[in-house]
Order: structure tokens, then sequence, then C-alpha cells
């Protein structure tokens, strides 16, 4: 089983992750940010990982710090998890829909961090969960795990469904690329490596 636990603390958030990529999509979440609980879940759901989740921010201030932080150490569950990444997949994508909006993710686990977003937010705010914060998390994500991610929005009205297509297009496309090729006894990268 690829299973990871890390935990972090700093004076602004304590957060403890634990994630296994051949799961069933078993969760037990708690961020005190309901949204981001909500996209979590959807997460562990759509993407087949096991995923437990124990954050507790400053949020008497706002959820800056526990969102960002959350993304930062569920992308290091994910680089470790994966290992030398020897047999996978490497690379995934996906269109979700979620009512009248539809998202896209591409990514590739291939070492080199990058992160494209594109979105545009018609409210500041889903819940507790500032709308300019979605991007920060798929970028913190992204160079954590050490992929290269594109994300956007293609259309959409409702916040919330865009947030949501995207969060389950990312989890489909990590997904995919996590996924073992039975095919393929090696490393899918023509330099032999995917981490350094």
């Amino acid at each position: 089983m690829r299973t990871s636990t890390i935990s972090r603390e700093t004076k602004e958030t304590k957060i403890a992750i634990t994630l296994t990529l051949d799961g069933t999509g078993q969760h037990k979440i708690s961020t005190g940010v309901g949204f981001l609980d909500h996209m979590l879940t959807a997460l562990a759901v759509h993407g087949l990982f096991d995923l437990e989740v124990e954050a507790v921010g400053d949020l008497h201030i706002d959820a800056h710090h526990t969102i960002e932080d959350v993304g930062i150490v569920l992308g290091q569950c994910l680089d470790q998890a994966l290992g030398d990444r020897k047999g996978i997949n490497r690379m995934g994508h996906a269109y979700v829909t979620m009512d009248e909006a539809l998202g896209f993710v591409a990514l590739d686990l291939s070492g080199r961090p990058y992160c494209v977003f594109s979105a545009d937010w018609h409210a500041p705010m889903i819940g507790q969960f500032p709308t300019t914060l979605v991007g920060h998390f798929f970028e913190s994500v992204a160079f954590q795990t050490k992929m290269n991610l594109h994300a956007r929005i293609e259309y959409g009205r409702d916040d919330h469904h865009q947030a949501e297509a995207l969060f389950k297009a990312l989890a489909r496309s990590l997904r995919v690329a996590v996924e073992y090729d039975p095919r393929r006894a090696g490393i899918a990268s023509t330099k032999g490596t995917l981490t350094k």
C-alpha cells in the first residue's frame, strides 16, 4: 500500500494528514473550514484515495493559513506516497461538469513543479473559503507534489459548482496518473527518473 503520514506545526496551524493512494475513498476530514472539508471529501471519493485530515488553524484571523497549509501537507503526502514513481501512468486529465459549470485539469507527475490556474469567480467567498485561495491551494499541492498542474474553469455561473468541478477533475486526473501501468516495468521518462 502506498501510504504516507505527515504532520506539520507552525504558530499558525497544526496539521496531520494520512493518505493512501490505493484506497477506496474512505475519509475522515476536519479542518474547521466547511467548504474545504467538502472539497477534500470530493478529492478522496472521486480519486479513490483514503484520506484523513486533521487541521487546527488561526481561523480567528481568516482561513488563509489553514487552506494554504493543508495544501502544502497534502502535496507532501502525495509526493511521499508516490516514492520513486516507478511504473505509474504519470499523466492524467479530466473534464468534470457540475450543473452549469465545466472544469478541466491536466497534470503530469513529472518531478518538475509548475502550476497554471485559470478561473473567473463571481463572489469573494464560498462559505468561509475565499475564492482567490482555490488557485493558491492547487498551486500549493502542485509544488509540494512536484507535479505540473494545469487547471481551468471553462465556464460557469455558480462559484460552488466551479470549485467543485475543479476539485473533482483534480481527483480524477490524479487517480489515473498514480495508477500502475501493467505494461510498464520502469519509470515513464526518457531520462530514467521522475524525482531529480
